[in-house]
C-alpha cells in the first residue's frame, strides 16, 4: 500500500522570502509540526492525505520547476521516496525546516529557519532566522550555512532587523515580500 503524506497545501507562488526572493516556485506545504512558535502562519488542523504519485502529479501540473517543500515541519513526513517521484518530473527541490531533523539526500537547497534547541540538521544553505533580538551570531556559530537572512518578526521589528543587519554586514535582510504585495 502506498504512503499517505498529510498535505496542508499545494500552491504557484513566487518565493517570498530569503535567497531565493522572486523566484517562480511550486509551494508543497505538509501538515505537522514538532515545534509550536508563537509567530507561526500555518493551521495544521486541516490536510488532504496524497501518495507520493498524487503530490508530484499536483506539483508538476505548474510551469515552474523549483519546489519549496515547507510546513510546519516537513521532515517529519518527507522521505526518499517522495523526492525520488518529484525529482522525476525535473525539480529543483528546496526545503523550509527548523532544524531538528537530518533532510533527505535528494534536497537541493537548505533553509534553515531554527526555532529552539536542539537541533540535528546535517547541511544549511541558507540560515533565516526570525529576528527577536536573540544572539544570531551564536546560532550561526551553531548552525554553519553559507548564506545568512535575518527576518523581522511578523514585520513589527523592521528598524531593529535593519540596524542588526547593518552593524553585521554578515546578515541580510529578508522580508516578506509576498506578505508586502498580497500573494500566497
Amino acid at each position: 500500500m502506498d504512503r499517505k503524506y498529510k498535505v496542508n497545501e499545494i500552491f504557484y507562488s513566487l518565493q517570498g522570502e530569503g535567497y531565493y526572493t522572486g523566484t517562480p516556485a511550486v509551494f508543497l506545504r505538509l501538515s505537522g509540526c514538532n515545534r509550536r512558535c508563537h509567530f507561526c502562519d500555518t493551521s495544521h488542523e486541516t490536510f488532504t492525505e496524497m501518495t507520493a504519485d498524487e503530490i508530484a502529479a499536483a506539483v508538476a501540473a505548474y510551469p515552474a520547476r523549483h519546489l519549496v517543500i515547507t510546513g510546519g515541519e516537513p521532515t517529519l513526513q518527507l522521505d526518499s521516496d517522495l523526492l525520488r517521484a518529484i525529482k522525476a518530473h525535473r525539480f529543483y527541490v528546496q526545503i523550509e525546516t527548523n532544524g531538528t531533523r537530518p533532510v533527505p539526500v535528494e534536497v537541493d537547497w537548505v533553509t534553515c529557519s531554527p526555532k529552539d534547541a536542539p537541533w540535528d540538521i546535517d547541511r544549511i544553505d541558507e540560515l533565516k532566522v526570525v529576528f527577536e533580538n536573540q544572539d544570531v551570531e551564536e546560532l550561526a556559530a551553531l548552525l554553519p550555512a553559507r548564506h545568512h537572512f535575518l527576518q523581522p518578526m511578523s514585520g513589527l521589528n523592521v528598524p531593529e532587523t535593519i540596524a542588526y543587519c547593518l552593524a553585521h554586514p554578515r546578515w541580510r535582510l529578508s522580508l516578506q515580500t509576498h506578505k508586502l504585495i498580497d500573494i500566497q
